[in-house]
């Protein structure tokens, strides 16, 4: 996946680039084009949270092979070398086989020196500790790919947010043009009749002060691209200075029904959020069973190994070495452990009560939320709708009015109002698109769908 990524972004930096730009690529200046699905890519490619995300699958992984490790026979190896400084004594009583004498005397016992070799084996024959704590593990590791999944779609999200932006403001920016285009033919029209004397000095003015008036609109609508241009290439880590296209229909697709209702049936089971809180609400359920597993007894197979000598003289060859093996079986029980059990199982049972409330009350904001999202989706297109129709209308009205203006039927006002009108319901029809494609995102981020469609 990791060399996916890498490829996706070297494309990105490189394509769009001609010989004559080689220059200006060496002032990193090179022209990158953006869709929507590249723009994913490359953010997911270089996202700190996403790259965080991914280190907890990995470390999840390595909680699944530690807790396999308390399954495993435990073996070690030691080795140990003693300098006897005062030799250990045996007492021999008076009057015995070995001292004759009235009084106690000692013997010294070994050699200055000691060595030991020694292995050791454990084996738990009976815990029930080690099943639960690897079904945990292998929760956990279902956790973090959750949380992977999560982070994932909320990066996306983002992006697409910034993406609509860029998009938004560029058909703002389009309808603003396009208006000040119709006031300019304006002002020429008006000029050309008031040179022939079938215009008044009046009405030029009034072009004239429309065309300055206009012309700010569309400095501002420029300036807006710009901003959202670079807030979109702050959040890619693209370099402010390089220059971007964003390539992309400024159209909506809808979702049908049928999807709604599917996603608002399954929310619950493909929600990455939500269940990340049921598998933590599951690994804390397990925990009861860890922390109950201490009023139950352990039972292993120990063995031991051991190669031993004593000699002053460091002529290792010749030493005598001992030998010693045994097994055996280790029974661990505790009988009373100042009700500690009992108070670790209590904080354990609340720990999982907590989670469930949370997820829960989780379940609920989701159902608001998709529902929203679905609402403000259908209330969008409904405007959609309406302006596609006010575009025609408004387009068809300019065109009546310019005919009548310079049929000299019309005025100076209808041609200007027809103007504006045309401007606001380009603008309106954008920002209808614009809402509808931000909460479609928001609502396949809320049914998972943003990483898997």
């Amino acid at each position: 996946m990791d060399a996916k990524r890498t490829l996706i972004v070297l494309l990105l930096i490189f394509q769009a680039q001609s010989p004559a730009q080689g220059e200006r690529d060496r002032r990193h200046d090179t022209k990158i084009v953006l869709t929507l699905d590249s723009a994913v890519a490359l953010a997911l490619g270089g996202n700190r949270d996403v790259m965080i995300a991914e280190k907890d699958r990995y470390r999840a992984d390595a909680q699944v092979n530690e807790a396999w490790a308390g399954a495993m026979p435990q073996i070690s190896i030691t080795g140990l070398y003693t300098r006897n400084v005062r030799l250990p004594v045996l007492f021999l009583p008076p009057n015995s086989v070995f001292n004759p004498g009235s009084s106690t005397e000692t013997l010294e016992l070994g050699s200055n020196n000691s060595y030991l070799l020694g292995a050791t084996l454990s084996q738990v024959l009976f815990s029930r500790k080690i099943g639960v704590a690897l079904d945990i593990a292998h929760t956990y590791h279902d956790f973090a790919e959750e949380g992977y999944r999560a982070t994932t779609q909320d990066v996306t999200l983002s992006v697409k947010k910034a993406f609509y932006a860029v998009l938004l403001a560029g058909e703002l920016a389009r309808a603003n043009r396009e208006g000040l285009d119709v006031v300019r033919s304006n002002v020429e029209n008006v000029r050309l009749q008031y040179a022939h004397g079938n215009a008044a000095e009046y009405d030029l003015l009034r072009a004239e002060v429309e065309l300055a008036n206009t012309e700010p609109l569309l400095i501002s609508a420029d300036n807006a691209l710009a901003l959202s241009l670079n807030a979109l290439k702050n959040l890619l880590a693209i370099p402010l200075e390089t220059e971007v296209e964003v390539s992309g229909g400024f159209a909506f697709d809808d979702v049908p029904e049928d999807v709604l209702a599917e996603a608002g049936r399954n929310v619950l089971t493909s929600n990455p959020a939500i269940l990340q809180l049921a598998l933590q609400e599951d690994m804390l359920d397990k925990n009861i069973s860890i922390e109950r597993a201490n009023y139950f007894p352990t039972l292993s197979l120990v063995g031991s190994y051991q190669y031993q000598t004593q000699d002053n003289t460091f002529a290792f060859r010749n030493y005598l070495w001992a030998t010693s093996l045994n097994v055996g079986l280790q029974l661990s029980f505790s009988l009373f452990d100042g009700f500690r059990t009992g108070a670790r199982t209590e904080q354990a049972i609340i720990d999982r009560d907590k989670v469930h409330y949370a997820r829960l009350k989780a379940e609920e904001g989701l159902r608001i939320q998709l529902q929203a999202a679905g609402l403000r989706m259908a209330e969008a297109k409904k405007r959609i709708t309406g302006q596609e129709r006010n575009i025609a209308q408004a387009e068809k009205a300019v065109r009546i009015a310019q005919t009548r203006y310079r049929s000299g039927v019309g005025t100076q006002l209808e041609l200007m109002d027809s103007q504006v009108a045309m401007t606001r319901a380009r603008a309106t029809h954008a920002q209808a698109v614009y809402d509808f494609l931000v909460a479609k995102a928001e609502w396949e981020n809320a049914a998972g769908y943003s990483v898997r469609h």
